[in-house]
Formats: C-alpha cells, sequence, structure tokens
C-alpha cells in the first residue's frame, strides 16, 4: 500500500472546503479526518457548507459544526435552507449558489459526497462540487445507509482513538432529532470505520475512506 501525506513544507495544507447536503452529513462522512487535520494543521482554515437545514436541524448543524472545528484557527460555517430531499429540482438555485461560493474560496482540498451514493441530495451536491472545483484535490466521502450504496474506496485516512471517539460523541451530543433513526447508532459509525481499519491495516484499527477519482504528483 503506497503512503501519502501532505507533507510539503513550502507549500502546507492551508484550507480544507467541506460540503455536507444534510446537517449530519460532514460530521458522519469525513468528521474524524477533519478532526485529524485539525491537529496536523493549526493554522488550517476550514469552510464547512451545509446545504438542506432548517428549524431545529438548522441549529443542530451550527452547534456540531462549531463543536468539531473549536481548535481550527479560523472557521467559516455557513448552513442553507434548500429543501431536504429536492435537490435535483431545485439544482439551478443550488448550482447559483456554488458559483458564489467559488468566488470566495480557493481550497487545498474539498471534502464532498460519493459520486454513487444513490441519495439524490448528495448526488448532486457530488456532481456540482466537480463542475465547480474541477482543478482542485477532490475526496468524496461514504455514508452508510439502507440503500447498500458503499463502493470500494482508494483513500485512507488513520484515526487515533481521540479522533474516532470525539466524532462518535460529538453526532449523539449534537443530533437528538436523528437518534430514534435505526441506522444512527454508535456500532453503526464504529463498524464503517473499523471495516476501513482493517482494509488498510490501520495502527489504531479505525480508519475514514474516501474515492478520489483525480490525483496529479
Amino acid at each position: 500500500m503506497l503512503n501519502l501525506a501532505f507533507c510539503n513544507k513550502k507549500e502546507p495544507l492551508h484550507q480544507v472546503l467541506c460540503f455536507g447536503a444534510h446537517s449530519d452529513d460532514i460530521e458522519i462522512g469525513c468528521g474524524g479526518t477533519l478532526l485529524k487535520l485539525l491537529d496536523l494543521y493549526p493554522d488550517l482554515t476550514v469552510y464547512w457548507v451545509v446545504l438542506g437545514a432548517s428549524d431545529q436541524r438548522e441549529e443542530e448543524a451550527y452547534k456540531s459544526a462549531y463543536s468539531f472545528l473549536e481548535n481550527a484557527n479560523q472557521k467559516k460555517v455557513i448552513v442553507k435552507g434548500f429543501r431536504d430531499g429536492f435537490f435535483p429540482h431545485i439544482g439551478i438555485e443550488i448550482k447559483e449558489y456554488f458559483e458564489e461560493l467559488k468566488q470566495m474560496v480557493s481550497p487545498d482540498l474539498v471534502l464532498t459526497h460519493y459520486r454513487h451514493d444513490r441519495h439524490q441530495d448528495h448526488k448532486l451536491v457530488s456532481d456540482l462540487t466537480w463542475n465547480t472545483f474541477r482543478d482542485h484535490l477532490i475526496w468524496e466521502y461514504e455514508i452508510p445507509k439502507y440503500d447498500g450504496d458503499l463502493g470500494s474506496p482508494n483513500v485512507f485516512v488513520h484515526l487515533n482513538e481521540s479522533n474516532y471517539r470525539k466524532k462518535i460523541t460529538n453526532l449523539f451530543e449534537h443530533f437528538g432529532t436523528q437518534t430514534d433513526n435505526h441506522w444512527f447508532t454508535e456500532d453503526t459509525f464504529l463498524s464503517i470505520m473499523r471495516l476501513r481499519g482493517v482494509e488498510s491495516n490501520a495502527p489504531d484499527r479505525y480508519a475514514e475512506a474516501f474515492y478520489c477519482r483525480k490525483i496529479v504528483f
């Protein structure tokens, strides 16, 4: 297995942009990775964009994001109110917002939904990420769910116990509206991270995984 790192001291990782269609997507898909990056790069700037959250879920989104980003030197949390489940039908409005965002940020790394995620909102966000940030490094994260649409990822981020425990703790502390869902359980989130840890021989047993379609050395 080839190990890579953001290790160019002249050009370290400065800015990360993460997208979530809904208020808990970023946390589930790449929350541990963001915590690790913040440990590695104290000066990291994070743009955290949730596209569809309103009412109580909007409040949850803000509280969770600021909890995850408490150690970030610079952070910008944006929560939009695009209608849950209807993203393909309001794609023009969401596309216009992506074009606005492109003028605000030029990230070193973009974290977004997996292209083959079967949820219609997730898929549109992935497509628009590639349309808008086509010259950037993009990692697509995964979310386990009923659709059974997990694939074979090719990028793995090993997590230490602090990273994955804090991820789990924050999920259950901030997303009370989701705890009645049969899939929103600690063993669900630990299981997928444990599986990816097995696949990548993670020293602390747990990892998050991503799909990277293009990378330039």
